[in-house]
């Protein structure tokens, strides 16, 4: 039994009892536990944002967090190493981490590095010089790709024909180091799943395509963050799911049955596996109180479950 099996069978077996009790997955469905899954788990940094932010955990101490809780792979954010990139003897060490955690480096996400979207083609340009460094990082991490955002755009067709000149310029600079560039649905445009496609089916370039985000579909939101204008999220991830080199399994908030509150992991999973992604999902939990290792624990056995079951 290969690594990857033994931490599905393992997870599976110990959340027997809380699938007994949660709606879908009751005892006419034990013949799921003997399914294989089909994608591999790992872990996004942002998880552990709070921890992270009030000093209570380093960057460094991630790859044996994530393999405590049984992730294979590793979603760096830049935010937590943000002046390393260019500091070899540091991602050196990070890959000494990984490595002998035996976890993989998968992609790093990219924040605060300037918009991509900007119709301001002096600040795009920085924008775009400024992800180039993130790409040498993630090559030398062993990563697969980085996650951008297509922020700063105010009208949909020059935020269109920025974003795409943009993409076409990052992926052409990657394409000799093997790096993705994906694009993450994280609000304004981007989270309009028409919008988001019709970038990926313009960009014509292999290394580049979408993380598509379970959860992150809300165009726009007030002063105090509330959403005031929603995507479909079924409709979107459907919409952004050809173009996946990577998931993202958002979670916030669960039900006394371990069932996320407002989103349908199994409705979502079956979209996931119908297209025919097999590659790494990555749990991201989001909290701004509740405790952060529980909610990825619960995060992976729901990711599990609602697997295993389409």
């Amino acid at each position: 039994m290969d690594r990857r099996k033994f931490i599905a069978h393992t997870l599976q077996a110990g959340t027997f009892v809380a699938m007994s009790a949660t709606p879908g997955f009751g005892m006419k469905n034990l013949n799921f536990m003997q399914k294989d899954l089909f994608f591999k788990i790992s872990l996004a940094q942002w998880s552990f944002h709070n921890v992270l932010r009030a000093g209570k955990m380093d960057n460094l101490d991630f790859p044996i967090k994530a393999r405590s809780l049984d992730c294979e792979g590793l979603e760096y954010v830049n935010q937590f190493f943000m002046d390393k990139a260019k500091d070899k003897k540091y991602l050196t060490e990070m890959n000494n981490r990984a490595n002998s955690e035996g976890v993989k480096n998968v992609l790093i996400m990219i924040d605060q590095e300037g918009q991509l979207a900007d119709t301001d083609s002096k600040k795009r340009l920085q924008a775009i010089e400024n992800h180039r460094k993130w790409i040498d990082a993630a090559h030398f991490l062993g990563c697969h790709a980085i996650r951008v955002n297509l922020g700063g755009g105010v009208e949909k067709t020059e935020a269109n024909e920025a974003a795409i000149d943009s993409l076409q310029k990052l992926a052409d600079f990657s394409a000799g180091s093997n790096i993705n560039i994906l694009v993450e649905n994280h609000g304004g445009f981007s989270s309009n799943g028409t919008w988001l496609a019709n970038i990926m089916k313009n960009v014509e370039r292999k290394n580049c395509g979408t993380l598509p985000d379970f959860g992150n579909f809300c165009i726009k939101k007030n002063k105090n963050r509330e959403c005031l204008e929603e995507y479909d999220k079924y409709k979107g991830i459907a919409q952004i799911l050809p173009f996946a080199k990577g998931v993202s399994a958002k979670a916030s908030e669960f039900d006394s049955a371990g069932n996320e509150k407002n989103i349908d992991y199994l409705k979502m999973m079956k979209l996931v596996k119908e297209s025919g992604y097999e590659g790494f999902i990555g749990i991201e939990f989001s909290t701004s109180s509740a405790s952060e290792e529980e909610g990825i624990k619960m995060t992976r056995d729901l990711l599990i479950r609602a697997g295993s079951q389409v």
